[in-house]
């Protein structure tokens, strides 16, 4: 690791998903890792990090929190309900001197996004920021296609569309690595899109062929839990837009583009559906 590269990392949002992987991967590579955490949060966190409380609202004392541990990096994994607290976290970063924003854009490409959820989070892949598109997290495909709450793999439409799929680790082990091994000139106003596997719903569903049935619907059954995101998620990667390798201004997916990132880590092995799963 050249002495150029990036020594210091906060992470906020560490929660159940992407955060702790991260947090894990860094801390693995021997560089300093501040968690920041809400003061109302009784989460533990691994041993190594140093746990700094935070009230987003307040950008004096989060700049403050920022310059005193010398961050080079900031990553965020808060959740969709916690995007609102980005905007705060890049104005401190930039106040003080942090020298790369990722944002919270774990999941479908936001470039080009003009409304809802990704165009919410497309906000922060400016020029100063560092856009990360993943696909579909494999771990969700049970939950998204109805597995684990009606024991049948539910599919919206044809299925046919492919879609990118990355497993947790994966993400946390890939950011961890581009992040602590490139130089810094590498990353800046670079869009990564990484994906573990390629794959349709048709194909995900063959996984499951001799344990539970598949079913087409024209909806997602209401009395399932989360019903109205399985049923976005579902039209979303029906349209391309869960592929990696999708421009949401052009409304089209270039697979030349889905795990183009990929060659930035040479030599690793990112996880498949059915090994994730264990199916």
């Amino acid at each position: 690791m050249s002495t150029n590269n990036y020594r210091s990392f906060a992470v906020a949002g560490v929660g159940n998903t992407v955060g702790l992987p991260i947090v894990n991967s860094l801390l693995a590579r021997n560089v300093s890792v501040v968690v920041l955490s809400r003061s109302s949060s009784n989460k533990t966190f691994p041993v190594g990090t140093k746990v700094v409380s935070v009230d987003y609202s307040d950008l004096d004392t989060l700049t403050a929190v920022l310059r005193e541990n010398a961050i080079d990096v900031v990553i965020s994994t808060l959740a969709v309900n916690g995007l609102d607290a980005q905007y705060p976290l890049a104005d401190a970063a930039k106040a003080a001197g942090v020298k790369l924003f990722v944002p919270s854009e774990f999941g479908a490409p936001t470039g080009g996004a003009t409304e809802g959820i990704q165009a919410q989070k497309g906000k922060f892949a400016g020029k100063t920021l560092h856009p990360f598109a993943t696909g579909l997290f494999q771990e969700l495909v049970p939950r998204v296609s109805g597995v684990q709450d009606s024991g049948k793999f539910l599919i919206l439409g044809n299925g046919d569309t492919p879609l990118s799929l990355t497993a947790i680790p994966d993400v946390g082990e890939y950011l961890a690595h581009v992040l602590t091994t490139l130089a810094p000139e590498q990353l800046n106003n670079v869009e990564l899109r990484i994906e573990g596997q390629r794959a349709t719903f048709r194909e995900l569903a063959e996984l499951y062929k001799g344990k539970l049935p598949t079913e087409f619907v024209d909806s997602i059954p209401k009395d399932l839990p989360l019903a109205g995101i399985m049923e976005w998620l579902q039209r979303y990667a029906e349209m391309g837009a869960i592929s990696t390798g999708y421009d949401s201004s052009l409304k089209k997916d270039d697979p030349t583009l889905a795990g183009s990132a990929n060659k930035l880590y040479p030599g690793y092995k990112f996880r498949t559906v059915k090994e994730t799963l264990g199916l």
